[in-house]
């Protein structure tokens, strides 16, 4: 298809029209699903793999995506007990994991519904949805774009804009799983994250509150290493926040990784204070993805840069409460190079 075009990629139960486009630039290709918002696609010229996963068919998403390429929200990731209060006021979200917490703003949330187009070009593609006042549990009507715009020098910028008609909490993410190599495994990667910290969680991922210092564990990324690390035979399954400041701040550099065998390296430069690290745990899906690879265990990692998880019920993580006039505005640079 050609960048700056649109094709129907299928309907939804409801009936509605799920559009792909393709968009070119900086030696970059991408297909992206309004379905979603899902980015389903990314080539890098030169480098044969897909650089993310994804899968082939509309149904296929509907059944089997663990949020491939996805924007999780009205509000990213985990909140404990789906319930916090904002104003004296408690609210109650649904309870869409394991009955027990509320992740990714629900079963139903905008990852899971068909956005809208509102702008596309050779190289950008802009996606607006409204996720209405009480949808999951949230309160105010809250009008959310995503922009992808591919630019000089392989960069892919995401940024999302959200805005609400009243006082709410937000934060939505890029949820891409990454594969450099488009081998079976990316454990073999290496990585950098800038962070002398990161969240402590209980059994259910959830965040303790307490900050760890990174010096002398299994979380310690600030130099260069393998994402393989084993503890008695097994790997340390990496799903955790990485603490990057304390507020959002201008965009700079707070990651990077690279495959040895395809000589393609990523860098991620965000706005974000936070960044989960998920090194694809428990990734098994049950069909094949794009050009027939499986996926299994550690076939992707995700790097979802973000306001801290549950950051809500967190006085002292930075805030995800937005209000009537103000605009979210969450940047972020996944910048891929082939040496």
């Amino acid at each position: 298809m050609v960048a700056g075009e649109r094709e129907v990629f299928g309907h939804t139960p409801k009936g509605e029209t799920v559009h792909r486009v393709t968009i070119s630039g900086g030696g970059l290709t991408a297909t992206v699903l309004t379905w979603g918002s899902v980015i389903q696609d990314l080539r890098l010229e030169g480098h044969d793999a897909p650089l993310v996963l994804g899968l082939n068919t509309l149904d296929e998403y509907l059944r089997h995506s663990p949020y491939f390429g996805a924007t999780p929200g009205r509000v990213a990731n985990r909140i404990s007990a789906g319930s916090f209060e904002l104003d004296g006021v408690e609210y109650q979200l649904e309870l869409n994991e394991n009955g027990l917490g509320h992740l990714h703003g629900g079963s139903d949330g905008i990852a899971r519904r068909n956005w809208t187009i509102v702008d596309l070009s050779a190289d950008r593609v802009v996606l607006s949805i409204i996720d209405a006042d009480g949808r999951g549990g949230y309160p105010g009507n809250c009008t959310i774009t995503a922009t992808y715009h591919l630019k000089d020098e392989g960069v892919l910028s995401v940024v999302y804009e959200a805005t609400t008609d009243k006082p709410t909490i937000c934060n939505v993410c890029q949820h891409s799983y990454f594969n450099l190599d488009g081998s079976d495994t990316i454990l073999d990667h290496q990585i950098m994250l800038a962070a002398d910290h990161y969240l402590q969680v209980d059994d259910m991922l959830m965040p303790t509150g307490s900050l760890i210092p990174v010096t002398e564990t299994d979380f310690d990324f600030r130099e260069m290493r393998p994402i393989r690390r084993e503890v008695e035979g097994v790997q340390v399954p990496y799903d955790h926040n990485f603490c990057l400041s304390t507020e959002r701040v201008e965009k700079r550099s707070v990651a990077l990784v690279r495959s040895l065998n395809s000589g393609v390296a990523m860098e991620v430069r965000t706005t974000e204070p936070g960044v989960q690290f998920y090194a694809g745990v428990k990734l098994h899906v049950p069909v094949s993805g794009i050009g027939g690879r499986p996926y299994d265990n550690y076939s992707g990692f995700c790097l979802e840069t973000q306001v801290w998880p549950d950051a809500a019920n967190h006085p002292r993580f930075p805030t995800a409460v937005l209000r009537p006039g103000e605009t979210l505005r969450q940047e972020t640079d996944y910048v891929f190079s082939r040496s």
